[in-house]
């Protein structure tokens, strides 16, 4: 069953989208595992239910999909807009367990997501270990992001290299001079976890803009005792490789 709409969000001060999708054998008695999937940068809450296969994937596992509509925040608590990163991490879980039956342990909380959901999946987990047992990142973007601000020491070297809406996107997360903080840096993070770490399933394909990036990556976070498992194919910046992405994704959480 798909369920596509709008919810009003105390956090955010609006209505935002949102799309749920559950098997068609749903039974409300039953203890369901939660999936948060996060959308990429140009994309929305329909992305995962319209692009992928997804529809036909969630009647094999007793989960329920939840796609929040986080615009180009990078999940963040932006300096000029909205509390995303509070939204998703905390009013959204509330929402959700108001209206389904879903289990409140974390090792059946997953979050997962592509490109720019993909960092705020890596951002969500790792900010709230406690809060998820399992994180899915495909094709992330931004893993280094201190590093990528620093080789633009001024906003037009920025704005030259990404042009001016990712720059409008950048101030109004970060503030108009790009003041990079540890809160968005996703390696900063993962060094502060104690021993209670999510386990992590990472993709990225071979002809991808961010494939050294993710390789980079997928090397810290294993030198730094997570359960991280980095797997890559061929395939490019698209749903058709976030489709097998998130094909494998659930094999993994459901084996």
């Amino acid at each position: 069953m798909i369920l596509r709409g709008n919810v009003f969000s105390k956090v955010l001060e609006m209505e935002t989208g949102i799309s749920i999708l559950f098997s068609s054998s749903f039974d409300r008695s039953q203890d369901y595992k939660v999936i948060y999937l996060i959308h990429g940068m140009c994309g929305d809450n329909s992305n995962w239910i319209d692009y992928t296969m997804l529809p036909v994937y969630a009647n094999n596992y007793n989960a329920i999909f939840v796609m929040p509509n986080i615009v180009r925040s990078f999940c963040a608590d932006m300096k000029y807009g909205q509390k995303y990163f509070s939204y998703i991490t905390e009013e959204l879980p509330e929402i959700c367990k108001n209206i389904f039956n879903i289990s409140a342990r974390r090792e059946n909380t997953i979050i997962m997501g592509n490109s720019m959901g993909g960092y705020a999946a890596l951002k969500c987990a790792l900010s709230k270990p406690e809060n998820y047992g399992y994180c899915c990142a495909f094709s992330s973007d931004c893993l280094f992001m201190k590093e990528d601000l620093e080789k633009h020491p001024t906003i037009e070297s920025f704005e030259r290299d990404y042009g001016g809406q990712i720059l409008r996107d950048f101030q109004a997360i970060l503030g108009e001079d790009l003041k990079w903080s540890c809160e968005n840096e996703i390696l900063d993070l993962a060094q502060k976890i104690g021993s209670e770490k999510p386990v992590i399933f990472s993709t990225c394909g071979i002809e991808d803009y961010t494939i050294e990036l993710n390789r980079r990556f997928a090397s810290c976070m294993k030198d730094l005792g997570f359960e991280f498992i980095y797997e890559e194919w061929p395939g490019t910046h698209d749903f058709k490789f976030w489709d097998e992405s998130l094909k494998r994704a659930l094999v993994k959480i459901f084996k």
